[in-house]
């Protein structure tokens, strides 16, 4: 079945809400949610600071979010990338982005050794060898990626799944 005639999916009563008319009949839907939260709040109104429960049970004993705009590399700490050391000061392999604002020179690899540490085999830099004794304790992402090119916007993507700053960062999801 499709909504327009060729051959795309129905979009749901909340894609609907969400999509159309930017969003506008969310209101609708916060009104009816809403009726939800005004119950829990009913019971925290006496003390509006107190700690609420979660909205799912915890697993996680801790949560370390190290944000360090401005900080080390990941080809410098958890991410070797052995074509980019074979090729370090090459010229860029690809075309030159179109948007550029300041002169990109050539590639340049890490220049401190990787070896493989925990039971996990995680490559670590040798500039963190105390983290190396506890990798196996701990989550290594490599699968971030951002589509803006600008420094500041793609933090900010990694930390929000945004550009613009209109969603709560991993910290304040965590309980």
């Amino acid at each position: 079945m499709s909504c327009c005639g060729h051959g795309e999916r129905p979009v749901s009563r909340r894609q609907a809400l969400t999509r159309f008319a930017n969003g506008f009949g969310m209101l609708g839907l916060a009104n009816l949610l809403a009726r939800d939260v005004m119950a829990d709040e009913a019971v925290s109104a006496a003390n509006p600071l107190a700690v609420r429960a979660p909205m799912y049970a915890p697993r996680a004993k801790r949560v370390i979010f190290l944000f360090m705009s401005g900080g080390p590399s990941h080809v410098d700490l958890f991410d070797p990338k052995p074509r980019l050391a074979a090729e370090t000061g090459r010229p860029l392999p690809f075309a030159m982005p179109t948007l550029v604002r300041t002169k990109t020179g050539n590639l340049l690899g890490s220049k401190y050794k990787f070896s493989k540490h925990g039971q996990c085999g995680t490559d670590v830099s040798e500039l963190l060898p105390n983290i190396a004794g506890c990798v196996d304790d701990i989550c290594v992402v490599r699968s971030m990626v951002a589509d803006n090119i600008n420094h500041n916007g793609a933090c900010l993507q990694m930390n929000t799944g945004e550009q613009t700053f209109s969603r709560p960062c991993l910290g304040s999801l965590a309980s």
